[in-house]
């Protein structure tokens, strides 16, 4: 009886170990799914003027370099009807963070034909959601195509790829650069001016980007940076380096200055800021500088003054080691008014349910206004743009169990060691490179996740002989890092972009 359960149990191993290999040989003959794209036909009234325009969403089947397919690559792309030159007519190539972000953002917050209306700033009602025409959309002056990387939207690897060849700084570079070349191909817009538009980590891979596709022999007119960081260290508090507090405290200041925190307010924001810039360069970091061997009358002094620019006490600073990390900081602005403050804006507040907290534990900014996004773009995507209701769109990769970044970066490896994340220096070397593309770069004065001040240090860091640092434009906004929520930074957010790219593309 033994001897014939034991061959049973040889039979039955065979038969599994045939089983699986079979169902392995079958899923390497099945045919790798194509793309699946919808075709649908709208207008849209910019600055009065009716434009017909032509949109496409699905997925295109990604190719690598060896022509093998390895993604059905989720996009959005805005065309203008009637086009008789492309060369003549710009097309910009726009992505938001995360890393693991949706494009819904900057889609339907700014640059697409439709957006999502929400309260500014403060939180938006629940369903129905407004959808409304967006006359402050690029279409006017540039085609549009809004990717989403893979792990987000519809975006899926295909064939042998796995999401970790997809989910790290250089992989992400290279694929979106692949999909940036393949879409220029195949819809003959090689010879179109060119554009990256990123916004958040979407600056972090525009900058690697940029690099890429120039040494593929595809160089990119201008690159629009909104809400950016090029040197992660600077975002950092890492114990033992000062620098992420002295890049994050102007914009400490500009949110006490928003809550009237500052003592005997000047009317004057930007003229404020600079006084912040000028005291963290000059008084403050000298002073963190010394870490222990600050003098006792001089840590007092600072900690006087660190209050009287952010509205936080001399005390509590003095508590701090002189030094408050971000989620600290949005915790103690308003914690006498039971409030917290936003990380992604700081002008929209909401409850705090542990006044004894010290770290902020949400981020009211993005409480206030992602179901609305979420909602509101599905309901455009599968209603007005059709895309298969079967598919499911990913807002972001973090639903996914396997979501895990590779931080690791070759342009950062120094004496064969990873050094601190940076594609500043990609972007330094693109621009150096090509003297002829421009950077634009805009900034929320409110905005504590990518604080203006640390893009600032970061680009008077990169090593740029002058007339190269002169390619590079920096504009500023009375609103956080989607200062397109804010309606007159929206505006102003159109036109900063648009003379951007009409002084660039001719």
């Amino acid at each position: 009886m033994k001897k014939i359960l034991f061959l049973a149990w040889i039979l039955v191993s065979v038969l599994g170990v045939s089983l699986a290999q079979n169902k392995e040989k079958q899923a390497e003959s099945a045919p790798v799914p194509g793309g699946e794209i919808s075709t649908t036909r709208h207008s849209v009234k910019i600055n009065g003027v009716a434009i017909a325009y032509t949109a496409s969403a699905g997925t295109m089947q990604l190719r690598d370099e060896e022509n093998k397919p390895i993604a059905l690559f989720g996009f959005t792309g805005y065309v203008r009807d009637g086009n008789s030159d492309l060369s003549r007519r710009p097309i910009v190539f726009a992505y938001n963070g995360g890393p693991g972000s949706s494009s819904i953002w900057l889609h339907m917050g700014a640059l697409g034909p439709k957006r999502v209306v929400v309260n500014d700033a403060g939180f938006t009602p629940g369903a129905p959601y407004r959808i409304e025409s967006n006359g402050f959309s690029l279409l006017d002056i540039a085609d549009l195509v809004m990717i989403d990387p893979v792990g987000t939207g519809l975006s899926v690897p295909v064939g042998e790829a796995k999401f970790a060849d997809f989910w790290g700084v250089d992989q992400d570079i290279r694929t979106v650069s692949l999909f940036v070349k393949q879409y220029l191909v195949e819809n003959k817009r090689l010879n179109s001016p060119k554009y990256l538009l990123g916004e958040s980590y979407g600056t972090f891979r525009s900058a690697g980007i940029m690099d890429y596709l120039q040494e593929s022999g595809i160089a990119m007119n201008g690159v629009i940076l909104v809400s950016a960081v090029l040197d992660l260290n600077s975002l950092t508090f890492s114990s033992g380096h000062d620098l992420s507090y002295l890049l994050f405290f102007p914009t400490y200041a500009a949110a006490a200055w928003y809550y009237d925190k500052v003592p005997d307010k000047p009317a004057d924001l930007t003229e404020f800021l600079a006084r912040a810039r000028s005291f963290a360069r000059n008084e403050y970091g000298p002073a963190l500088f010394k870490g222990d061997q600050l003098a006792d009358a001089e840590r007092e002094t600072v900690a006087k003054k660190l209050a009287s620019f952010t509205g936080l006490a001399a005390a509590y600073w003095l508590k701090a080691n002189l030094r408050v990390k971000e989620p600290e900081f949005s915790q103690e602005l308003l914690r006498a008014e039971g409030q917290t403050v936003g990380r992604l804006d700081a002008r929209f507040h909401g409850i705090n349910q542990d006044l004894l907290s010290q770290f902020s534990e949400y981020d009211p900014q993005s409480a206030a206004i992602s179901p609305a996004f979420t909602t509101a773009c599905l309901t455009y995507l599968y209603d007005d743009l059709k895309i298969n209701r079967k598919l499911n769109y990913h807002v972001d990769a973090y639903v996914r169990k396997d979501f895990k970044w590779d931080w690791t970066h070759q342009g950062n490896l120094f004496w064969g060691a990873w050094a601190a994340i940076n594609t500043g220096v990609d972007m330094a070397r693109a621009m150096s490179r090509n003297p002829n593309v421009k950077v634009l770069i805009l900034n929320g004065y409110y905005d504590i996740a990518t604080p203006f001040y640390g893009v600032e240090y970061s680009i008077d860091h990169l090593g740029l002989r002058k007339e190269i640092k002169s390619n590079i434009i920096m504009k500023y906004y009375e609103a956080g890092h989607m200062m397109y929520t804010h309606l007159p930074s929206l505006e102003k957010f159109k036109k900063d972009v648009a003379e951007f790219i009409l002084a660039t593309s001719k």
